[in-house]
């Protein structure tokens, strides 16, 4: 496949664009340094429910404003992804007491339901499609400066949070059982992780779509885990590796004309495959 532009075109380009380029940049950075979390508590699934229990969230906030005329201000769709992203964290924190099995196949649950509950629904409000089609894939045109100001801004208080509070996060995530013994609040700190995790995800699900938000709490943190040697090293090359694939993702989606949202999942697969190819020939030697 051959560009069908150039990166002359790109900088040129760039005042219409730019908006969209920095929200999925700051969006890649947040999740990135959120999926060390993810990807170390073996919580993948979740973020992957989460997402499409968001995208539901969105549509049916969209169904309501045509169908029922409740007015956007109460029927927004970040309300929508929210609201819905932390009662599927309730649901799973409810079922995490009763064994393994039971969390995976509530996880199983919402993210089928998610996933089939937007397409059914979207389907129902073509007045919205646009919107729809940049919830579940991502768009180049559709973030707002308010968007960026409302990713940015959110970005930097959680950041600010984790910066804070990341080793009680990190015990718990890596190993509760010394974290308990220890005497820490275990239980504050799971849910103030997981409720930072599912409004984050929520909130970039809302702007970016489902699959670039999935893909950037998950490919960063895992390239990171493999490239970096302790936890604070990975944190901080997630956020890197996770700016660069919204960013990267953007140009190569500007370069080929392809959508934006998978163009950024194939940048973080590309550098995560570059990482696991890197690590064995390091090995090898």
């Amino acid at each position: 496949m051959t560009a069908t532009t150039d990166l002359d075109a790109f900088w040129n380009a760039w005042p219409l664009f730019q908006d969209s380029i920095l929200t999925g940049t700051c969006a890649g950075v947040l999740l990135g340094v959120l999926g060390v979390y993810i990807v170390l508590g073996r919580m993948v699934f979740l973020t992957a429910a989460l997402s499409q229990t968001a995208g539901l969230g969105v549509t049916l906030a969209f169904a309501a404003q045509v169908y029922l005329g409740v007015s956007a201000a109460i029927a927004s769709p970040l309300a929508g992804a929210s609201i819905l992203s932390l009662a599927s964290l309730f649901l799973i924190w409810n079922n995490q007491e009763h064994g393994r099995a039971r969390r995976d196949s509530m996880l199983g649950f919402l993210f089928l339901v998610g996933s089939a509950g937007t397409l059914v629904v979207s389907s129902k409000i073509v007045q919205e499609l646009h919107d729809v089609q940049t919830l579940l894939f991502g768009s180049s045109v559709a973030v707002l400066p308010g968007d960026f100001r409302l990713i940015s801004m959110f970005g930097l208080g959680v950041m600010c949070l984790h910066l804070w509070w990341w080793r009680g996060f990190v015990e718990v995530v890596y190993d509760q059982d010394t974290a308990l013994v220890r005497g820490m609040p275990v239980q504050v700190l799971k849910l103030t992780l997981l409720i930072s995790i599912a409004l984050s995800v929520s909130l970039c699900t809302r702007v970016l779509g489902a699959l670039p938000s999935f893909a950037f709490s998950v490919f960063p943190a895992m390239a990171a885990v493999v490239w970096a040697s302790n936890i604070p090293r990975a944190m901080g090359l997630a956020a890197v590796i996770g700016g660069a694939c919204g960013f990267l993702g953007y140009v190569a989606a500007f370069l080929y004309e392809v959508p934006v949202g998978p163009a950024q999942a194939l940048v973080g697969a590309a550098i995560w495959l570059l990482a696991a190819l890197t690590s064995r020939v390091a090995k090898a030697f």
